[in-house]
């Protein structure tokens, strides 16, 4: 299926220079799209922009805005400058996450929150703000990267859990409420991924996700691998397509079967 409607269309990605919006940003620029790398890793939006311009003009160039997701006035102050600079915004995808792991009882008013921030929060602030932009211009596109951990429970995981919940409840909220406008918002629901994030998890990480543990009451992926970060940015290119014009509200389980989800 050859994918239509991401031609010029101006795109912002959030959490931009990790594994997953790095993934996402090089698929859009190879698919034509003007895309809005946002990250406060200057350094990793620098190498983003470097790889997209080293693939000999198959790729739109990607532009890089350096902010803090979490920051109240952020995404209202960064997305003016995005439509000066590439033009009106059609799509946003949140991608940002940050993982802290422990047992929930052990789990610290800081940990909460700083998680919360990340996860949950920028996704409010970012998503009303591009909402209300693609609402003038009568169509738009909103997908958020939560996790499989949204839907089931995960031992040592509580707070992380929690925070991607809420992100993937409110962006189909949000969508239910936009719909009228044109905009459509649905949610990507990964699970195991081969990232940085994964790699700080330890060396064993991987396979231990594909083995599961049946003494936390987690399968094992019955696909019999992790997720690799161009899987989930598939998943992501597709919803925003015109290919998939008639979903909206729906949330896709990229995972390899792991959540046992049907």
């Amino acid at each position: 299926m050859h994918l239509s409607g991401l031609a010029d269309r101006v795109v912002v990605v959030t959490g931009a220079a990790g594994g997953i919006g790095s993934a996402v940003c090089r698929a859009l620029a190879g698919c034509g799209a003007r895309v809005a790398a946002v990250d406060r890793d200057g350094a990793g939006l620098a190498r983003l922009e470097a790889a997209a311009a080293a693939t000999d003009g198959t790729c739109v160039p990607v532009r890089s805005y350096a902010c803090d997701v979490t920051a109240a006035d952020a995404a209202e102050e960064t997305l003016p400058r995005v439509e000066e600079d590439l033009g009106p915004v059609a799509a946003l995808v949140n991608v940002a996450g940050v993982l802290r792991c422990g047992p929930a009882l052990a789990c610290t008013p800081a940990d909460w929150a700083a998680v919360m921030a990340v996860n949950a929060t920028a996704v409010f602030l970012w998503s009303k703000a591009a909402a209300a932009l693609m609402a003038r211009h009568g169509r738009g596109g909103i997908v958020t990267v939560a996790s499989n951990a949204a839907g089931i429970p995960r031992a040592g995981m509580a707070a992380y859990a929690a925070s991607k919940a809420a992100a993937a409840a409110y962006t189909l909220s949000l969508g239910l409420e936009t719909a009228p406008l044109g905009i459509r918002a649905n949610v990507v629901c990964p699970g195991t991924t081969d990232t940085p994030m994964l790699g700080r998890l330890g060396p064993d990480a991987a396979a231990a996700a594909v083995r599961g543990d049946p003494a936390a009451y987690r399968t094992g992926i019955p696909a019999g691998r992790v997720a690799e970060p161009g899987d989930v940015a598939d998943a992501v290119l597709f919803l925003l397509s015109d290919q998939a014009r008639h979903i909206t509200l729906h949330s896709l389980y990229v995972d390899g079967g792991a959540a046992l989800r049907g």
